[in-house]
């Protein structure tokens, strides 16, 4: 079947089954985005043989006009384009999201639309209160796509039949669930018998911190308000069931409608309102907390953990969160892990917290062997073109990978680091035994290295990750902040927040817990720490993961200081130098050996004590230690392509600073061009 499409000139192919499986990044940026939706393309489509323009079946069968009046916009007509008419994607002004695809456009107004938001039939609604939104909304029957913004009244996400009001802007968006939209403007409730609570909008009609008085939780979307009384019952609470029997708990929880103060059975935190309450197990629980899942798994953890309030004491050998790494009180809820020989558990908040959990529920009947067999991921090499025996052990002594075109040839004699340039194309650290190498090009892979597993789950990220090449590439770790080449895991889930994040192969070797020589006890893996790192002294991002000490210590360290080398090279001494944390010499002999400029007292360097040598970190190690040497980066403020060179003494001068460079630095190697610009000073705006 061939189909002529408004928004392409080629006729258009039916594709009975069009699968995209994103597993790379390569993959990602080959898979095929529908050009109406902008999603990637699955089951029954559209496509055009000539060239990469697919459709799905609905986005394809969707009448189209090239020009429309349309209620949301009566100021113009809307007229069809085929993809964004600005230079990066367009909004869509009534559901928000962001597409480069199929839009319904006003370029008087810059006004946007989605083409299913363009053809959703909708009706004008005139008995909408002007005191709780002063313009008139339009009610949209059929609207059954997800709408990025939230409803204005309850902050929950919107779909179905909804209010939406046309005059606001994309900044201040007013749009309503229908049941929110209907909701009386004056209530009679048990909290407050005096006086009916009114309804009110969200700020400015109400406090910007206003809160909820019942559950306590600050509040942006409607309330039921009593002036006389200061009391506010937020949306949610009004919505509030008077019995629940379709949660995880088995029996039904019945609401009181009580001020009291109690702790949640389920997870024990306090509360101090309206519990519900099982009469059968005489428990008292948030409502939010009925519902938590009975199993649910975690990247940070091998096995499914399971949701109980009835643990005793010898059943759990350490009572210490593993997340939050604070006691567990064993009188109320937990996940724990039933496995033999496992002794996982956590608290509920930390096990369900937003950035730990992706909020996936494993089913009570679910086969924990099947689960641990998909954790069980195959490597990326491709074939095994030979084997030798090392004592009982078979070792693959030549292989092929999926990120290298040649066969690869292991070494696996001798130990310690090779004193050349040689970097490892995974990890980019000096190369050591055991190694598999290229014979036609250099092209390193520590044995380690090689085998990594194609998606791995680590405690940094909710998700799996995906391994991922950036040989011609450089990436910055977001855990470590560093600028690299090689392998990292990313991120590929298209609702992650956080899609396309990237954690390089130094940062995914750690695990949740931390024993660091710079100090005497164990470090924890803890997410949300918003403080300084004890070493660099640099802010942790808020939203970022480091180690922390649990003993009352305060001493914390970052991605970046936790997976500095213990060890490093220089060139004019015959010992290696040894990562130091602490200097007591006199003020006059901090000063580093390489750069010869002042080293501060705190700041953590690479010494020999045999022959008196100390250096900056990034003096031993480089600016850049995980670039690849030799490889060639695009910049925009000159005209060839530069190079990642190192220790350039004999080269010209930085454009920027005029200094010689002491470590990584970017340059020309065109003929007759004596470009060159250390890493640090490549965006200065004295460059020309």
């Amino acid at each position: 079947m061939e189909l002529q499409h408004i928004g392409h000139e080629h006729p258009l192919v039916f594709i009975q089954h069009h699968n995209q499986i994103v597993a790379s990044r390569e993959e990602a940026e080959e898979a095929a985005p529908c050009s109406g939706c902008g999603k990637l393309v699955q089951g029954s489509s559209y496509g055009c043989s000539r060239c990469k323009f697919y459709l799905h079946k609905g986005c394809a069968e969707l009448e189209l006009a090239p020009l429309i009046d349309h209620p949301f916009h009566p100021q113009h007509p809307l007229t069809f384009f085929p993809k964004s008419p600005y230079e990066g994607q367009y909004g869509c002004n009534l559901c928000g999201v962001f597409s480069w695809g199929f839009v319904y456009h006003c370029a008087t107004c810059n006004f946007d639309l989605h083409t299913n938001c363009a053809l959703l039939q909708s009706s004008m609604s005139a008995n909408f209160p002007n005191s709780v939104h002063p313009h008139p909304l339009f009610f949209i029957q059929n609207h059954n796509q997800e709408v990025e913004h939230d409803c204005s009244a309850c902050r929950k996400s919107l779909s179905g039949p909804i209010y939406h009001c046309s005059d606001c802007s994309s900044e201040s968006n007013f749009n309503l669930h229908k049941e929110c939209g209907e909701l009386p403007l004056e209530i009679d409730h048990h909290y407050d018998r005096m006086h009916p609570l009114t309804l009110l909008p969200k700020p400015p009609t109400h406090p910007e911190n206003c809160s909820c008085t019942l559950c306590k939780i600050g509040w942006g979307g409607f309330v039921y308000s009593c002036s006389f009384c200061y009391f506010d019952l937020s949306i949610h609470d009004f919505f509030s069931p008077p019995t629940i029997t379709d949660a995880s708990h088995e029996h039904p929880c019945v609401l009181m409608l009580r001020k009291m103060s109690f702790i949640c059975d389920f997870c024990g935190t306090a509360g101090d309102h309206s519990p519900y309450l099982c009469t059968v197990c005489n428990l008292l629980v948030h409502r939010k907390c009925i519902s938590l899942p009975r199993k649910i798994r975690l990247t940070r953890h091998r096995h499914a953990i399971s949701l109980s309030y009835t643990l005793r004491r010898n059943q759990v050998e350490d009572w210490m969160c593993r997340i939050c790494f604070g006691e567990v009180d064993m009188r109320y809820g937990s996940y724990f892990c039933s496995a033999s020989n496992c002794h996982y558990i956590a608290h509920v908040d930390c096990a369900t917290d937003d950035a730990i959990w992706d909020g996936t529920i494993i089913p009570e009947d679910y086969d924990e062997s099947s689960m641990e067999a998909l954790d069980e991921s195959s490597s990326l090499i491709t074939d095994v073109v030979e084997q030798v025996s090392i004592g009982e052990q078979m070792v693959a002594s030549e292989i092929k990978h999926a990120y290298h075109d040649h066969n690869l040839t292991l070494t696996f004699c001798g130990g310690g680091e090779i004193k050349d340039e040689s970097q490892c194309d995974g990890c980019m650290r000096p190369i050591s035994t055991p190694f598999y190498s290229c014979d036609q090009c250099q092209f390193f892979l520590h044995k380690l290295c090689a085998e990594l597993p194609r998606a791995m789950q680590h405690p940094f990220h909710k998700h799996l990750l995906t391994l991922t090449d950036s040989q011609y590439f450089h990436l910055e770790c977001t855990g470590c902040r560093r600028q690299h080449h090689g392998f990292s895991y990313q991120c590929y889930k298209n609702d992650c927040e956080s899609y396309g994040m990237n954690f390089d192969i130094r940062c995914m070797l750690l695990s949740d817990t931390l024993k660091h020589p710079s100090h005497e006890h164990s470090l924890f893996l803890v997410h949300k720490c918003p403080t300084d790192c004890t070493s660099c002294f640099n802010r942790i991002r808020a939203e970022g993961v480091a180690y922390r000490c649990m003993k009352r210590c305060d001493f914390t360290l970052d991605l970046h200081c936790a997976t500095l080398p213990l060890t490093a090279w220089y060139k004019y001494d015959k010992h290696t130098l040894t990562l130091t944390y602490s200097n007591d010499s006199e003020p006059s002999q901090l000063y580093c050996d390489l750069c010869e400029n002042e080293r501060q007292p705190d700041d953590w360097f690479y010494g020999c004590a045999e022959c008196d040598n100390s250096l900056h970190s990034n003096c031993a190690l480089g600016v850049l230690p995980y670039m690849k040497l030799g490889n060639k980066l695009g910049f925009y403020r000159h005209r060839h392509r530069l190079t990642v060179v190192k220790n350039m003494w004999n080269c010209p001068p930085c454009k920027v600073c005029r200094e010689l460079c002491n470590g990584q630095a970017l340059q020309c190697k065109e003929a007759e061009c004596n470009f060159t610009v250390h890493w640090g000073c490549r965006f200065s705006t004295l460059l020309k």
